[in-house]
């Protein structure tokens, strides 16, 4: 049953012998409405706050339901995100060991390749110079034979001029042979010696006595001296004047 404070306020009580005093009673009264009416207002405010509230607390609810849907999704797909990751990281690291297994396998192939052809490119040059040097000691071999063959015909033809030079000084006394001898000495030292032309100095020749009576030699044989004087000249690298010209 309810009860509002006009109701307290306007309630009225029977009269009897002896009863409350009535002023008393309606004072009571007048104070219990006001207080009747003041916790009516603060349970209306109650309620207004109640409802407020229980709204706050659906909102928060449906909040709190939204943010564990959003979380667990979060979760999930978090959990997708990380076995996605590894995956795509195992398979990044296979195809990256397949791909440094190739490169490796690719330059140890090239190495051995380069190793190969560089050997046998070694192996080449060496046989080439090993060639070179047996021709080169053929060759040196060889200009060795002919210096000495060349040495040996000019000391001949030296010998076999110097030797015709006497000869022809004891013939004729007006002939100079000193001077002849000496010139085709040196002439013949040029060619024996190329290195050696300002260190040398002809010997000078003695001479000779003449004797009471010298005899009567043969004249020379202009064509064997013109023939020496060409093999002298042919076999050395100067030119070289024979002293017969000269004497010619």
């Amino acid at each position: 049953m309810k009860i509002t404070p006009l109701e307290i306020r306007q309630k009225n009580f029977e009269v009897n012998f002896r009863g409350y005093n009535k002023d008393e009673v309606n004072a009571f009264l007048l104070t219990l409405s006001q207080e009747w009416e003041r916790l009516m207002d603060e349970t209306k405010e109650l309620r207004i706050k109640l409802e407020a509230s229980e709204k706050e607390v659906a909102k928060l609810r449906e909040v709190e339901s939204s943010l564990f849907k959003t979380l667990k999704t979060a979760e999930d797909t978090g959990s997708n995100l990380i076995e996605q990751s590894r995956q795509a990281a195992e398979l990044l690291l296979r195809e990256t060991q397949l791909k440094a297994d190739a490169v490796l396998n690719e330059a140890k192939t090239k190495a051995k390749d380069l190793t190969d052809e560089a050997e046998l490119l070694s192996r080449q040059r060496l046989a080439e110079m090993e060639m070179r040097l047996k021709a080169l000691a053929e060759n040196y071999k060889k200009l060795e034979n002919t210096r000495d063959d060349l040495l040996h015909e000019l000391k001949r033809i030296s010998q076999d001029t110097i030797e015709r030079a006497e000869r022809i000084r004891n013939s004729n006394k007006d002939f100079d042979a000193d001077q002849h001898i000496a010139t085709a000495t040196k002439e013949l030292h040029k060619v024996v010696y190329p290195n050696k032309q300002a260190d040398y100095t002809p010997p000078k020749a003695e001479t000779p006595v003449s004797p009471a009576k010298e005899p009567t030699l043969p004249e020379p044989e202009p064509e064997l001296v013109m023939e020496q004087t060409v093999v002298v000249e042919a076999r050395s690298t100067k030119k070289i004047t024979s002293f017969f010209d000269e004497i010619e």
